[in-house]
Parts: C-alpha cells; sequence; structure tokens
C-alpha cells in the first residue's frame, strides 16, 4: 500500500533570527535554485564499480519517484560548495558540494557529494548549530565542531547561481554557526566504493590554508570569483569564535582509527599524540599547508 502523500511546508533560510523582507530573500531564491542551479557541472571523482541500470530497474525508480513520498529529501532547498580537510592532516584537502535543509531556526542538516550531477556520490554529513546550542555541548563534545567565520568571510563559502544581495543575506546567518562533519566515501582518494570508517573533517580558519589552485579550480568552473566574494562579504560582521571550537588549532585534533586495515591519511605518523576509545588524537597543524603533493583534488 501507498503511503499518502503529506503537504509539508518548506523550511524558510531565514534561519538564526527572526523573518524579515531581507531574510526571506534567500530562501525564496534557493527554493528554485536548488533544483536548476548547477553550479558549472563539477563531475563525481569516481565511477563505481557494478553493472549498467537495467531497464527494470529504471521502471521501478520511476514508479517509485511517481508514488512515494520523500518528504526528506524534499525539503532539502540550499546549495552550498565549500572545502574540507582531514582532521589532524590538512594537507588532504577536498571540494564538498552540500545540499541542505533547514530543521529549525538554530539547526541545519547537509548531505555532502562529490560532485552536483546525477551520478554524484554521497560522501559525507554536515550537522550546522547557532553559537546558541554549540556553547552547551560538552567541551569532549566541541572537539569535534568547526566554525564557518573564515569560510564565509574569504569568500571560500558559496551558493551557486543566485543573486549576490541573496548569498550576502545567507551568509549573514551561517558566519556564526558551526558545523560537525563526517566524510564516509573517501572519493578524493579515488575510492570507489565506501571503504573504511568515517572520518572527521574541518574547515579552514585563516588564508594560505586551503590550497590555491583547488579554489581557482572550483572558480572557474562556476564562473565566479572568490576574492571577489571576499571583498562583497567585508560588511559581514565576523563574530569572535566560540571556546572549544577549531581544536586542532591547539593540538586538539580527533580523528578515528580504522580497523578494517584502510590508510587514512597518515594515521598512525609521527604526529599522532596517542588514542583513547577507538579514536586517534593528533596534533593540529596551525601553519599554512604545503601546497604540493596533495590528495585532494579528486580530479576536480
Amino acid at each position: 500500500m501507498n503511503a499518502p502523500r503529506h503537504p509539508r511546508a518548506r523550511p524558510r533560510l531565514s534561519h538564526l533570527s527572526r523573518p524579515s523582507p531581507a531574510s526571506l530573500l534567500p530562501a525564496l531564491v534557493l527554493a528554485v535554485c536548488v533544483a536548476g542551479c548547477d553550479g558549472g557541472g563539477s563531475a563525481s571523482n569516481v565511477r563505481a564499480p557494478g553493472a549498467e541500470t537495467s531497464p527494470t530497474t529504471k521502471a521501478l525508480d520511476a514508479g517509485a519517484a511517481a508514488l512515494q513520498n520523500r518528504a526528506p529529501i524534499e525539503a532539502i532547498n540550499a546549495y552550498l560548495d565549500g572545502f574540507h580537510f582531514y582532521a589532524g592532516r590538512m594537507e588532504e584537502q577536498m571540494e564538498a558540494h552540500h545540499y541542505c535543509a533547514i530543521l529549525n531556526e538554530d539547526v541545519i542538516q547537509c548531505v555532502i557529494y562529490d560532485g552536483n550531477v546525477k551520478d554524484a556520490k554521497l560522501m559525507g554529513v554536515e550537522y550546522i548549530v547557532t553559537e546558541r546550542l554549540f556553547k552547551d555541548l560538552p567541551d569532549a563534545e566541541k572537539a569535534l565542531w568547526h566554525s564557518h567565520v573564515h569560510e564565509v568571510k574569504s569568500g571560500q563559502l558559496v551558493a551557486p547561481g543566485i543573486p549576490q544581495v541573496a548569498e550576502n543575506e545567507l551568509m549573514k546567518k551561517l558566519v556564526g554557526t558551526y558545523g560537525k562533519t563526517w566524510h564516509t566515501w573517501h572519493t578524493d582518494r579515488q575510492k570507489t566504493l565506501p571503504l573504511g570508517v568515517p572520518q572527521l573533517m574541518m574547515g579552514f580558519t585563516a588564508d594560505g590554508q586551503v590550497h590555491a589552485d583547488m579554489v581557482e579550480a572550483r572558480d572557474r568552473r562556476m564562473g565566479i570569483r572568490s576574492a571577489d566574494k571576499k571583498q562583497e562579504r567585508e560588511s559581514i560582521a565576523a563574530p569572535a569564535i566560540a571556546p572549544g571550537a577549531d581544536a586542532w588549532k591547539n593540538g586538539g585534533a580527533v580523528q578515528l582509527r580504522d580497523p578494517t586495515g584502510q590508510e587514512h591519511h597518515g594515521q598512525g605518523s609521527p604526529g599522532a599524540q596517542g588514542h583513547r576509545d577507538g579514536q586517534a588524537v593528533q596534533a593540529g597543524t596551525a601553519g599554512n599547508a604545503p601546497q604540493g603533493g596533495h590528495a585532494g583534488h579528486g580530479g576536480k
């Protein structure tokens, strides 16, 4: 029996503040953009092994699409593009395409892909909370979260395809938030299947950390300039970062050990400080990342 379809109000992107005409603008534009703005056609890093989709499977998929309720997927109404690095290993960097749904005024949840095309691989998730919620987390939990101030102010984080005024309003909402990101499929390392355990990801906090050529490649593909975004966002206030976030900066990077034997980005390297409860705690990389020999492009 097919479940009845129930109408559901789409959440506003005027999260984190009371709605106003200006704050509603990103919601109106992004609700359309998530379906129609492709950000330049960013291909997936890998091709998954397996047989081609059969006509029977295609027919089943078409029937399910027509009859089944997909409310959690339909709630996604924002597309953000940015960059991550592995906690404890800044030289391992990658582009991340976020498709996000607003749960309430203080919580956003995003699924992360390695591209923005139909066969893009689902490589992780990010949960985003306001400072109001973050500051009440236990200290040990805070070490898993990263700030978004630099990502916004530097122009690295973008909402492809929407007008500047709408993007800036959205960035005002995100600049003071915190993200917890796990990647489960490491296509940046050319893994054609989701092997091994998830890995904790972090966001950049200063100029010179992200690989410039990776950002330039993204900008060319999407027809934007991060430097222009940075200038356009000068008027966005940069809040102080709450204590406990970006723990890697103080040598407190947390990373999971992998019992399957999969190599994960220098695991067990001299920088490791020990482990507890299955976690490898590695020294953070506070300085600039090397500009060569990285594996974070993943073919982008």
